[in-house]
């Protein structure tokens, strides 16, 4: 008997050491959610705005060349007449270079590429934040998922130790068919509620492999006496304040709100002239010429100052400028309602950390009162003062109220990260805080 048990236990010690803990799949899905390789897609990108908007600051320099055969002929309208014909070919090269002295708008435009990098910053930093959420429901939905089926598993289990007691019971005539009959109705209800659970738990381990392209053997749960902490500062005025300013959403809005000022700006100043110094240099050669026949080679540099000032262009410009001034208002409305959902989401995610915490210890007390009611019903039913459907109701209240336990604590925990997300202040060290309540 001794090597079957410590074989055994070796491999269960095997299953436990190989289980994952959160942090190892909120990894896995780094590298392998879809969303999350375009978002960071979508940042690299949206950095390349400001070279781009650099760029119009600077010179641009410019090589032309160009290579001609040429065959003319003329024939002068003299008496007698007199025709020349050539044939040479011509070549020659120019450099161009054009530096803005003022150009407002470039200027403007340089400044709008900053605010669009910082926004696509912020666009990779929300998708950070979104893919811990996704990963965290995902890992405590298929946790649920478990508890659920092992609590079915557990009450067909008992269900059917009471069956057949109820049979026994029968037989030696001190109970009733009922007893049997109401015991085998609850025996094929838990059959029927543990193979919907396998189902939900197969659904929700593949959702969890959509997110990290894996399937782990097992997940590592909550320690079976996890105390929760509460969010801290437990004020949720200060959560709400943090959230005002700190929430992705509303810097977003912010950042945009400050690129459609830029671009009313940008959009006026297509009134302004501008100025550009400017200066060529080239070379040009010719093999012959119809009047001489004779090769010229020559060179030419210039340099100056280029002056430009708009001065009608069909309207088109005042009404950009009023569009741009009309996407400005549209701006700040979306910074003001970004700031009122993260205050609603900060709200909400505050009551539902203290409701939580609330709930679980209530729960953790039913528990234990549940226990003790299935025990004095096992016991009034052994000495007569008890029937078979009070065990089995209090059994089943059992095990709904562990379940509804569970729940609780894994909704608790949920609400406390969208609490930081709402902050903006939600990051790995959160999900490293929740792996260490698990086992």
């Amino acid at each position: 008997m001794k090597r079957p048990t410590l074989l055994f236990l070796a491999l269960a010690w095997a299953g436990s050491a190989c289980a994952a803990d959160l942090l190892q799949v909120y990894r896995d899905a780094l590298g392998y959610d879809a969303q999350y390789a375009a978002a960071r897609a979508a940042r690299a990108a949206g950095l390349e705005k400001l070279p781009q908007g650099k760029a119009a600051l600077l010179p641009t320099i410019g090589l032309a060349a160009n290579t001609t055969w040429n065959d003319v002929s003329a024939t002068t309208r003299t008496s007698p007449a007199v025709t020349r014909s050539a044939e040479y070919n011509s070549h020659g090269w120019s450099v161009s270079l054009s530096q803005p002295v003022f150009r407002w708008q470039n200027w403007l435009g340089y400044q709008q590429a900053e605010l669009s990098a910082a926004l696509a910053e912020l666009q990779f930093a929300q998708a950070g934040q979104d893919l811990i959420l996704r990963v965290a429901q995902a890992y405590f939905d298929v946790l649920l998922a478990q508890e659920t089926l092992a609590t079915a598993q557990a009450q067909k289990k008992a269900i059917a130790e009471q069956l057949e007691l109820a049979k026994k019971s029968f037989e030696v005539g001190t109970a009733t068919i009922t007893d049997t009959h109401e015991a085998q109705a609850r025996y094929d209800l838990a059959v029927a509620t543990e193979l919907a659970a396998e189902n939900d738990l197969a659904v929700k381990r593949q959702a969890l492999r959509t997110l990290t392209g894996k399937e782990p053997e097992t997940l590592k749960g909550l320690k079976p006496s996890v105390q929760i902490g509460r969010p801290q500062p437990e004020d949720m005025t200060r959560w709400i304040e943090s959230a005002e300013s700190g929430n992705l959403a509303v810097q977003q809005a912010r950042t945009g709100l400050e690129l459609a000022q830029r671009e009313a700006e940008k959009q006026r100043a297509g009134h302004y002239p501008t100025l550009d110094l400017v200066a060529t240099h080239g070379r040009s050669y010719s093999g012959g010429n119809l009047t001489t026949g004779v090769g010229s080679d020559g060179k030419s540099t210039t340099l100056g100052l280029q002056f430009s000032l708009p001065l009608y262009a069909g309207g088109a410009i005042s009404a950009k400028e009023r569009e741009a001034v009309a996407l400005q208002e549209k701006a700040r409305a979306e910074l003001d309602h970004a700031r009122r959902q993260a205050q609603l989401a900060a709200r909400q995610a505050w009551l539902g950390v203290h409701a939580g915490l609330a709930q679980v210890k209530a729960l953790e007390a039913g528990v234990a009162s549940s226990e003790l009611a299935v025990q004095s019903n096992k016991l009034g039913y052994e000495v007569g003062v008890r029937i078979n459907i009070d065990v089995l109701n209090a059994q089943s209240q059992l095990f709904d109220t562990k379940q509804k336990l569970a729940k609780a604590r894994l909704e608790t925990l949920l609400a406390q990260l969208r609490l930081k997300q709402a902050a903006g202040s939600l990051s790995e060290d959160d999900l490293a805080a929740i792996n260490a309540l698990l086992e």
